[in-house]
């Protein structure tokens, strides 16, 4: 049975209704309705009611007693292959199936929203390095360093050439749509043995102490500062697109406004939920687009039968 399944067939206890279905069902926010399934089923997991409220403040506290370290010594034990390393055994061991999945979807859906917008500025030419993983094995080549830097060096060089060339990121009157999927992504069925329990909130709070003490501090304050540009690429969307109405909870805060790593683990859920949100909206756009341009195909042909 598939995620989106165990929710269709829930049933509805009007004395005891269940919040995960009624999230489910609400269609105001735009959301892949596998993915939505499978992150609200997670959501609803024993680890996440359970472990969370437990494990969460220590990770917190482990994140201020290595700040603390890392200012006496800021580049003692830093390794990104170690790191990585670390980070796959963990999803492979112990992060349930449905949070693994949401994680690869990130770095997929993250990679052509980039490449949208990217083909929806006129006159700008700028290398992408897209990552579309199907299984945990590319977590050990860097991934998620690799991830962070695609996002500054994607703002970067879009604004620099934006700069250069005296251009402006404005709306499309036809969007192209050639980076956006809209059939189910080529993942494949990740790990699911009796130590695969983590929800996602529980295992990133986990892992983000783990990401701090293998990385430099000026690499730790890169990757958690990435996490405010979901609000740049938002308006980038928005100015193409030419409409911001359903991109309200895109809300990891002001770009400008540097906040502290200690709820970073919370962010970068948020930062997830956001891609797959801009995502979703893309593929509403590029479906609506599509059946446009048949309806007036369609009246094309049959106005030249006529004549």
């Amino acid at each position: 049975m598939s995620e989106a399944e165990y929710f269709k067939n829930m049933p509805h206890n009007r004395n005891d209704p269940n919040p995960f279905l009624a999230i489910y069902l609400d269609q105001s926010i735009p959301f892949n309705e596998e993915a939505k399934a499978a992150y609200l089923r997670d959501c609803s997991s024993k680890s996440r009611q359970f472990l969370l409220p437990v494990l969460r403040p220590f990770a917190r506290l482990l994140i201020i007693l290595l700040q603390i370290y890392k200012i006496v010594v800021p580049k003692a034990l830093t390794s990104s292959r170690l790191l990585h390393r670390v980070l796959y055994g963990g999803m492979k061991t112990f992060v349930s199936p449905s949070a693994n999945y949401m994680i690869l979807r990130h770095f997929y859906l993250g990679s052509e929203v980039l490449q949208f917008i990217r083909d929806n500025v006129p006159g700008v030419q700028i290398q992408m390095n897209p990552l579309k993983p199907t299984n945990l094995e590319p977590v050990k080549d860097d991934l998620f360093l690799i991830h962070d830097l695609n996002l500054y060096n994607f703002v970067i060089n879009l604004n620099r050439e934006l700069k250069d060339k005296g251009l402006e990121v404005t709306k499309q009157e036809r969007l192209h749509f050639d980076a956006i999927t809209t059939a189910p992504l080529p993942i494949e069925p990740m790990p699911k043995r009796w130590t695969n329990f983590l929800d996602l909130t529980t295992a990133i709070e986990c892992f983000t102490p783990v990401y701090q003490l293998f990385l430099t501090d000026n690499d730790f304050w890169r990757a958690t500062n990435s996490l405010q540009l979901d609000e740049t690429v938002g308006i980038l969307a928005s100015k193409i697109i030419g409409n911001n109405d359903r991109l309200a909870l895109i809300n990891n805060k002001h770009p400008m406004v540097p906040l502290t790593t200690l709820k970073a683990g919370f962010r970068l859920v948020l930062h997830g939920l956001a891609t797959e949100q801009l995502h979703a909206l893309l593929v509403e756009l590029k479906h609506k687009q599509q059946r446009q341009e048949q309806e007036q195909a369609q009246e094309r042909e049959q106005a030249q039968a006529q004549a």
